[in-house]
């Protein structure tokens, strides 16, 4: 069984190991390959029997030229990135890691927010400097320092990793909502359940936790915000396409929105003309929320389980059935 890796540099960049993957056949890993559509992925697969990748598109294009193909392997949770309904077409399932990083991004979550309330990173950097030894003061904060004690967040999406960022932010006894299309016997522990609007108004701290669909896209918009609480702060790494990008810049330079902690952009890697980058009090990280060594394992393992199910004739966790 001839298997290639068409970009598996993100998932293993040295610190793991691909060897019970190559037990199961002969193994081609190449670092990068394309995140754009390109002849070189067609190229580097056209032999190929499994085919795993993570954000290296596998078009309709890509398909036709690889008659080999038996099986598509996302080494993560989405994979819009694949033409799956064309794969459906030509018999090839598609499979993913649908969980393998809940209490990692809860954790992220929380922690873009206590580096806003903080600063954490730019007071130590600043003892680094001096400013500290030569402060005339025995102490001193540059930003002003927010107590969450108390405070109401809200949090639109209380799947797996919206209750994983809830339960910490019931441990820092604030206030949880939630809004979500479907309301769970566990959400109920740790949230309040109210309409989008009431978040929008009672919140003064939003996390994004939900899916992209058609009707989540651009919800952080201008009307929406409007809504919201006066300095309000929006935490977001689930998908920057959720966000309307000029609006949130607009609010942050007015001071409608405090703050944004976002590990996530609509287009990614972020492009220079990102209006956020210029954003006052913005907070941007590239994607690792759910890049911690133990879930990165985690996704080698059930990546493996995947195409071991698949040899054994017993496909799992297949996304275009």
């Amino acid at each position: 069984m001839k298997i290639v890796i068409l970009d598996g540099y993100t998932e293993n960049p040295g610190d793991l190991s691909w060897a019970e993957l190559e037990k199961l056949g002969e193994v081609t890993v190449y670092d990068r390959t394309s995140y754009e559509e390109s002849p070189l992925i067609a190229e580097r697969i056209k032999d190929a029997e499994i085919v795993i990748m993570n954000k290296t598109p596998i078009s309709k294009a890509t398909i036709d030229k690889c008659p080999n193909l038996k099986l598509i392997a996302v080494l993560a949770t989405g994979y819009n990135v694949v033409d799956y309904d064309y794969a459906k077409e030509k018999g090839i399932p598609v499979v993913n890691v649908p969980t393998y990083g809940t209490q990692i991004v809860g954790q992220y979550a929380v922690g873009l927010l206590l580096e806003i309330c903080s600063h954490y990173g730019h007071h130590a950097q600043t003892v680094q400097e001096g400013k500290w030894e030569n402060c005339e003061d025995w102490c001193y904060w540059d930003y002003p320092m927010i107590e969450l004690y108390g405070k109401t967040a809200g949090v639109i999406g209380l799947g797996r990793i919206g209750q994983a960022t809830a339960k910490i932010l019931n441990a820092l006894d604030m206030r949880v909502l939630a809004f979500d299309a479907h309301e769970s016997e566990s959400g109920k522990k740790l949230a309040e359940y109210v309409d989008l609007d009431t978040l929008l108004k009672e919140s003064d701290v939003i996390f994004l936790h939900c899916p992209l669909f058609p009707s989540t896209e651009g919800m952080i918009n201008k009307e929406s915000i409007a809504k919201m609480k006066d300095g309000v702060i929006l935490i977001n790494n689930s998908r920057g396409q959720l966000v309307v990008e000029q609006d949130l810049a607009d609010a942050l330079n007015s001071g409608k929105v405090y703050a944004a902690g976002l590990d996530v952009v609509s287009t990614e890697p972020i492009m220079g003309d990102n209006p956020l980058l210029k954003a006052k009090n913005c907070l941007i990280t590239p994607h690792i929320s759910w890049a911690a060594q133990a879930s990165r394992q985690r996704i080698m393992d059930i990546t493996v389980n995947n195409v071991k199910a698949f040899l054994d004739g017993e496909a799992i966790n297949v996304v275009n059935k």
